[in-house]
């Protein structure tokens, strides 16, 4: 399915988007990635959703790509004698193992392994940071605070510590389940939450076992630390401002965010942006100027995609959010200042044959007239690649793998189509000027560049450039010979 942009919407599936007839309007209205939330919703659930979007990539016969995210371990207090109590600024409150109901003074916090991490002058953050507490002393089971923030405090809020890294796995015993259930179903992309070193993505990796790439959810101070190991440890990145926002202030986030997608683009690694993007349109029909002005710099920015989250899983208007995306991508991109930003922030690495290819592609689609750049890619290397490069024509991955069409389903700019075996590089010529004419890139007076890897069918290999006419002439020749 042909799109006016390049960067990509992913679109949250949930109550509001289960059926087929709204998943499929979903697709057709500009959702170029499904996300499964793993935190709601049973496996039977999930595994319905799974089918109705392989029935709408069949019927449509466009590839779609399938983002599972994984809940992570949840730290949350205990409950309240009341249900809720009220902290007062500069109280005293204890958090502690005692499982006996909380009350003004002190609540269960049944996680040891916090204490463990706990030092004198380290913040908690309750119910999305409403309410903050300092430590003042702790031991193994407990933790003496003091109130900073007031606000009610009520059963199982969720607690947040962004001063420490706390030795805690990133994925739960549900997680792994999970994790084996999705991947026997077939997703293709792993969302990991809670990643705070490297180590956890490795350990994602290890039980995926190549079923599924992994993007790691950065929503940590510990993993903004560490981002440049766990990028390199990564397939790619989704910059998850809503705990991010929460655990450290709030005005650090932008340049956060552009700095993360940046980095994730300078070695060719799919980087979404994500959280209350169109929040308001979860309960209305028209977006405020501020979400607007979100989500077009994050276009600006050269993100791969931008994600909408209970917006289209849960609100009243999921077309209407997924229209809205789509239609800002398309004018911001239109922009001149968008190609403008996007050059400048280029970066030129040059550490291989198809780097220097890649580049060498977009520079001669830059300065001569073709239509569009096509490259055959088996692992989707050399697709990312030339995504990375952001060229100015349209990018169409040739793969024969369907697996590899799905997951640059998330990558910016790529258009991907399914096409068979190829053993010469004629051949692969042959297949991408029908494909450019196919999907209405390039008519038969055009050019298109072609990449490929000889020997065909060998990742990594990528290592020819040929500039080709689309005329039937060409095919007839060709396949007459």
């Amino acid at each position: 399915m042909r799109r006016l942009r390049n960067v990509k919407i992913v679109a949250t599936l949930g109550p509001a988007s289960e059926t087929y007839d709204m998943i499929r309007a979903l697709h057709e209205a500009g959702a170029d990635v499904f996300r499964l939330n793993m935190s709601h919703g049973s496996h039977e659930e999930i595994r319905e959703k799974h089918r109705i979007i392989r029935q709408v990539e069949k019927d449509l016969q466009s590839p779609i790509a399938i983002l599972a995210d994984l809940q992570g371990p949840k730290l949350r207090v205990g409950v309240f004698a009341n249900g809720e109590e009220e902290l007062v600024e500069g109280a005293k409150f204890r958090l502690d193992l005692d499982s006996t109901e909380g009350d003004a003074e002190r609540v269960c916090l049944p996680h040891p392994e916090i204490f463990a991490a706990l030092k004198p002058g380290a913040n908690l953050l309750v119910n999305d940071g409403k309410i903050r507490l300092q430590v003042e002393d702790c031991g193994e089971d407990y933790a003496n605070c003091v109130v900073t923030t007031a606000g009610i405090i009520s059963n199982r809020k969720g607690v947040n510590v962004p001063d420490v890294v706390l030795p805690l796995a990133a994925l739960s015993e549900k997680d792994r389940d999970d994790l084996e259930f999705v991947c026997g179903l077939g997703v293709d992309w792993l969302a990991l939450s809670f990643v705070q070193r490297p180590e956890d993505v490795q350990e994602a990796r290890d039980l995926a076992q190549g079923r599924a790439a992994i993007l790691s959810k950065i929503e940590k101070p510990a993993a903004v630390e560490a981002f440049d190991d766990i990028l390199a440890a990564s397939d790619g990145i989704m910059v998850a401002r809503g705990d991010l926002g929460v655990e450290l202030p709030v005005s650090a986030v932008p340049p956060i965010q552009k700095r993360l997608v940046r980095k994730c683009r300078h070695v060719a690694k799919p980087v979404i942006v994500a959280t209350q993007m169109l929040e308001s349109m979860i309960d209305s029909p028209m977006p405020t100027r501020a979400e607007i002005s979100d989500v077009a710099t994050a276009i600006y920015e050269g993100s791969d995609a931008i994600m909408l989250s209970a917006e289209s899983a849960a609100g009243s208007y999921p077309i209407e959010a997924v229209t809205t995306m789509n239609n800002v991508a398309v004018e911001v991109e239109s922009d001149p200042t968008y190609r403008e930003i996007i050059e400048a922030s280029r970066t030129q690495p040059r550490s291989g044959v198809a780097d220097a290819i890649v580049a060498a592609a977009r520079e001669i689609a830059e300065t001569t007239q073709v239509a569009a750049i096509c490259c055959f890619s088996q692992s989707g290397t050399t697709a990312l690649l030339i995504a990375r490069e952001r060229p100015r024509v349209p990018i169409i991955a040739m793969t024969s793998l369907r697996g590899t069409a799905r997951r640059l389903a998330l990558s910016w700019g790529t258009n991907c189509v399914i096409t068979s075996n190829v053993s010469r590089f004629k051949m692969a010529v042959v297949a991408s000027a029908r494909a450019a004419r196919d999907l209405g890139y390039a008519e038969e007076s055009d050019q298109i560049v072609v990449t490929a890897g000889l020997p065909f069918n060998v990742p990594g290999t990528t290592n020819i450039l040929r500039v080709s006419p689309c005329d039937e002439r060409l095919i007839f020749n060709v396949e007459s010979e």
